[in-house]
């Protein structure tokens, strides 16, 4: 009887134990992910441009608008801050479907045999601060077929550059996508997956005291030209896009900010 009794203490007190510890553990921020370094990052998204397609996917660490005729993000959306830009070696894990998508996103094997990289929207490397993160961007809602050369060149480029800017400015509200409104595209696998001819990608910094922002629209080819060279309007890939990127803003700045293609504020070193 007695050492029944003294199992039940013992039990009450190691449950009390790592009940108190879980408090202390949730305190630091601290979760079972015990490689990352920030596993949860709060974000509003108050900057979410109008979707054309009306099917939104909100995941932890990006948002999404799915365009099921190309099988494609026609938009990829999140904040990247200079704490989450951290240099982890992460196992690679597969590519697969995003359950979040009622149509069911596209295949990982329609990129077989294609002849076209499954290229990130929003990029593994901007996500190495968590396990959960990480694994996150391997889902077929956010890739999109892109030319190797491209894909390891002038747009590796252009996301380094981002992360750079990032540590430079604080923190990015980054919009990435395809043209997926250009004519005569072509398609691989069985779903027919699109084959943007053009991406783009728009950075809106609205850190006080100055809110700038810069756009870009590169053909999906090689390039050695200078990244400055493919900045342009976000009015223009608005026009292009039918997508309206930053409605939410005060119209005076919403309007200087998407009528300009200036980019001496940002540092091209």
């Amino acid at each position: 009887m007695k050492r029944r009794v003294i199992y039940a203490i013992l039990t009450i007190i190691i449950a009390g134990f790592v009940y108190y510890q879980e408090l202390i553990d949730t305190s630091k921020n601290t979760y079972s992910d015990r490689d990352s370094v920030i596993d949860r990052v709060e974000s509003s998204f108050d900057f979410l441009p109008t979707s054309t397609t009306n099917q939104i996917i909100k995941h932890r660490y990006y948002t999404l608008s799915y365009n099921e005729n190309n099988e494609q993000a026609e938009w990829v959306a999140y904040e990247l801050h200079p704490n989450q830009l951290q240099r982890i070696d992460r196992k690679r894990p597969y590519f697969i479907r995003d359950k979040k998508v009622k149509t069911k996103s596209a295949d990982y094997r329609n990129y077989k045999k294609s002849g076209y990289d499954k290229g990130h929207l929003c990029p593994a490397g901007d996500r190495r601060f968590s396990k959960n993160a990480f694994d996150e961007t391997f889902l077929t809602s956010n890739i999109s077929p892109q030319n190797h050369q491209f894909n390891a060149g002038i747009w590796n480029k252009l996301e380094q550059k981002t992360r750079y800017w990032t540590k430079k400015y604080g923190k990015l509200y980054v919009v990435t996508g395809g043209i997926l409104t250009d004519k005569n595209l072509k398609t691989i696998g069985r779903e027919k997956v699109t084959v943007p001819k053009r991406f783009y990608k728009i950075l809106l910094d609205y850190n006080q005291p100055e809110i700038k922002a810069i756009a870009f629209l590169i053909e999906a080819k090689d390039s050695n030209k200078p990244l400055y060279k493919f900045v342009t309007s976000i009015d223009k890939i608005e026009q292009i896009t039918g997508i309206d990127f930053f409605y939410q803003l005060p119209d005076a700045i919403e309007n200087k900010l998407e009528a300009t293609s200036d980019y001496k504020k940002w540092s091209f070193r």
